[in-house]
């Protein structure tokens, strides 16, 4: 498959072109339209249970849909549900990718859940579980926001906040934990942090949506008393 990305950076649109035949693995509600002719099967990836760890466990749905490009073929277009970027990752080694993130890849790439470690005990914020994808192919996934990509050599290290990490190979080492005391993880805003350590290379998002929902839910109008007597 070839991938085009298109209206960068904020609000960005995934062209992917299929020759005839070819089957592409599109997360459900991600496609946004499709060529004449090309044909949707909707299925549980992998059996049951992997779906069931993926949806439940990874933050994606529990079916997938799979396009087949007509015989002169054709293309999907793709796009996350919160505005942000997209980008494409060839994956030649496990690459762990973050709940929610992941759009699209060639078959020949096989996505699972994976344990994120102690940073579950501290709920949804700090990312319960990644996906892990694994195979040879490309794989086509979102940030909300724009997307920064770090690399580290050797023995580098860099700290970040758990809601800003997209993606990482498997390879690299880091660890979670929680910055500061209980205080200023109670009253400062800042949370749970990952500790990477290279060499390798890791993808940032710019922004983070439980930062985002923090922000807003305070706004939202709470029902009155009177409404709920």
């Amino acid at each position: 498959m070839q991938v085009e990305l298109m209206y960068q950076h904020a609000y960005t649109l995934g062209r992917v072109r299929l020759v005839g035949g070819e089957k592409v693995r599109v997360e459900a509600a991600s496609m946004v339209g499709m060529s004449s002719g090309v044909t949707l099967e909707t299925t549980a990836t992998g059996g049951f249970f992997k779906s069931l760890g993926r949806a439940f466990l990874g933050g994606e749905s529990f079916f997938q849909n799979i396009y087949t490009a007509p015989s002169q073929g054709g293309e999907v277009l793709v796009a996350p549900s919160l505005p942000g970027d997209l980008t494409t990752l060839d994956v030649t080694e496990p690459m762990l990718v973050q709940s929610g993130a992941y759009v699209a890849s060639d078959m020949s790439v096989e996505v699972d859940s994976k344990w994120g470690g102690s940073k579950s005990f501290f709920g949804a914020g700090g990312g319960l579980f990644m996906l892990r994808a694994q195979g040879q192919g490309q794989m086509v996934v979102s940030s909300y926001g724009a997307i920064h990509e770090i690399t580290l050599e050797a023995g580098q290290s860099y700290t970040l906040d758990t809601g800003h990490l997209v993606a990482l190979p498997e390879s690299m080492s880091f660890k979670i934990r929680s910055i500061g005391g209980i205080k200023t993880f109670l009253f400062s805003g800042e949370g749970l942090v990952a500790d990477l350590t290279g060499p390798g290379k890791f993808l940032v998002q710019t922004r983070s949506q439980d930062q985002f929902l923090s922000w807003l839910i305070p706004k939202l109008p709470q029902p009155s008393s009177s409404s709920s007597s």
